[in-house]
């Protein structure tokens, strides 16, 4: 692999050669300055004018040894060059086929369109999980970032159809559009949406008039960073508690305990039960604060004798393995 350590000791062996060629010629002819730099500029660069003065044996043998050690070191440093060339082709190449070959193979993945400060931190999150996700990023600067991190990416513009089809939309589950355009994250909902009708897409809008729109254009959420920021910090003003409790629950790893949705589906154990019947709480210690069913209502409040459906989504907080337990009595890989 080239470095900046090779490249750096073919200039200085380079400079090195120089001053060996003005320093020889001073010594061994005894010639001035400007006449020794400008026969070792000769010498090396083998232009082939001639002497300035008449040279020795002395001088001669000096000046076959100047040369040859010119022409290897130009053929070394024509090798490195063309190393680093060759390297950085071959390499850029095949990384890219790598990654391509590996987007490929993804199924219920997630699209985060923009690497902004927003699209950054939802990639964390969703790694965080170990859950699959695809960058899409334009900007070049950006997209070395994302090549360290060692995220899966495609370059190009979001808007493109063939870009969201190298992301693999078509086999998503959902996509995020972050761009900092409302206009471009109306015009990848429409297109996304286009490609994959069944996709779960969410749209940012720093303007309150582009909600309507991404709406209309297809996306299942449309969120504001400005609103959402806004009332989060009003609820830590009004009630530091409760946000204190969310933010350990949902964000904070040092603590056991955690909120997750968890869909029902049909034939498993708690399809077709009450919490009652299936004691879900005294099973796995986690308590169930919310159901949204499959009509799309949410019931905030649950009886012990609430029918759980094939299709409800749970929304249930309790420690980690207690939610594992929970997935699988309904239905769910753990």
């Amino acid at each position: 692999m080239i470095t900046n350590k090779r490249i750096l000791l073919v200039m200085i062996l380079i400079g090195g050669l120089w001053l060996t060629g003005i320093i020889g010629y001073e010594t061994i002819e005894g010639w001035d300055c400007l006449d020794s730099i400008y026969m070792t500029a000769i010498s090396l660069t083998t232009v082939g004018y001639g002497e300035v003065h008449p040279l020795s044996t002395q001088g001669r043998i000096f000046t076959i040894f100047l040369l040859t050690l010119g022409v290897g070191l130009f053929f070394y440093s024509l090798s490195i060059m063309a190393e680093a060339i060759i390297e950085g082709h071959v390499k850029g190449y095949f990384g890219r086929r790598k990654m391509e070959k590996a987007i490929d193979k993804l199924y219920h993945h997630f699209i985060i369109c923009g690497y902004g400060r927003i699209g950054k931190t939802i990639a964390k999150e969703i790694v965080s999980r170990n859950l699959p996700v695809v960058i899409v990023e334009n900007d070049p600067e950006v997209q070395k970032k994302i090549e360290q991190e060692g995220l899966l990416h495609v370059a190009g513009d979001a808007t493109h159809d063939d870009i969201l089809l190298k992301a693999g939309v078509k086999r998503a589950r959902s996509i995020i559009c972050v761009l900092y355009s409302d206009a471009a994250n109306v015009y990848i909902t429409l297109t996304a949406r286009a490609l994959n009708p069944g996709l779960q897409i969410l749209a940012r809008a720093d303007d309150p008039l582009a909600e309507k729109k991404m709406i209309q254009a297809g996306a299942d959420r449309v969120v504001s960073p400005y609103e959402i920021g806004a009332r989060r910090m009003a609820l830590a003003v009004l009630k530091p508690t409760v946000t204190e409790f969310l933010d350990l629950a949902v964000h904070s790893s040092a603590f056991d305990l955690s909120i997750e949705q968890i869909e029902i589906h049909e034939g498993s154990d708690l399809d077709s039960v009450t919490p009652r019947q299936i004691a879900l709480r005294e099973k796995t210690g986690a308590t169930v604060l919310a159901v949204q069913q499959s009509s799309g209502e949410m019931m905030l409040t649950l009886g012990p004798d609430y029918l759980f459906r094939a299709g409800d989504i749970i929304v249930v907080l309790g420690p980690r393995k207690g939610l594992d337990k929970v997935r699988r009595l309904a239905g769910c890989v753990a």
